[in-house]
């Protein structure tokens, strides 16, 4: 290690040997990388960070304190199988986050994309799939084998059931409690949710365009508001999905069989 290295690296810290970072990667006092670890270029580790074994860390990440990255999966029946955790590029973890690896009564790999803002206190359990572009607020917990889609929103406290999907561009309010699966687009409070429109102001901020948002608005009311039953409203959008590619993601995500959305 040469002394360019060295020197952004805390003397207090522990790096095991079978780690692999790259030479600008910083790691802060008493933090704690372990074995069969890659972690890119301009990655920041703040200071009394655990970084678990088998955990791969894109490039210019940040670790705030007292997070704990890559342990073992809260499962009984885990057994020390070499399962994975993935996060991308551009991501930042505030204090005493919780990411586990996966299992192997899944793909065995719990992944995270690309510029996430994750906040403090977040848990995301083991076998999760997070899109990009996501914000989780404070508290926002997440069970075992949950998808996320890229650019929802978790509103502080908001806690989801193992299994439930999140769909792109989707919002929660603050306690809410999913069970169900949340379409792409829609906003959703309560315990347990319940829907609430679509997220039309974050998709003006990320440029849809008017037309593409009045359709969505129409997709919406015919699952909620038109009394059609789920399978004939799900029908409906795949042949309003023709015209507007934006009705697509939420068409295939109605095709998927779920936990069922939250009505």
């Amino acid at each position: 290690m040469n002394k360019a290295v060295a020197t952004r690296i805390h003397p207090t810290a522990i790096v095991d040997p079978g780690a692999c970072l790259a030479d600008d990667v910083e790691v802060g006092p008493y933090s704690i990388i372990g074995a069969d670890t890659d972690i890119e270029a301009g990655t920041r580790i703040g200071p009394h960070v655990v970084i678990g074994a088998h955990t791969r860390i894109g490039a210019r990440n940040t670790f705030f304190q007292f997070s704990s990255i890559g342990e073992a999966p809260q499962d009984k029946k885990y057994k020390d199988e070499p399962t994975r955790l993935e996060i991308g590029d551009d991501n930042t973890f505030r204090e005493f986050c919780t990411l586990n690896r996966g299992t192997t009564q899944d793909a065995g790999v719990t992944r995270v994309g690309n510029n996430n803002w994750i906040m403090a206190y977040v848990h995301m359990a083991h076998d999760c799939q997070v899109g990009s572009h996501t914000i989780f607020a404070n508290n926002a917990q997440i069970a075992g084998h949950v998808y996320v889609g890229d650019y929802a929103i978790l509103g502080g406290f908001t806690v989801v059931h193992q299994f439930c999907r999140i769909g792109a561009h989707s919002m929660t309010a603050m306690g809410t409690i999913l069970l169900q699966d949340l379409p792409p687009y829609v906003m959703a409070s309560g315990n347990t949710a319940v829907p609430h429109g679509i997220n039309s102001e974050g998709l003006r901020r990320r440029g849809f365009s008017a037309q593409a948002i009045a359709a969505i608005k129409r997709a919406y009311k015919t699952i909620y508001k038109s009394g059609l039953s789920f399978e004939d409203a799900r029908a409906a959008i795949v042949t309003e999905a023709i015209g507007f590619p934006e009705l697509q993601a939420l068409s295939d995500f109605l095709s998927v069989p779920g936990r069922g959305i939250i009505r």
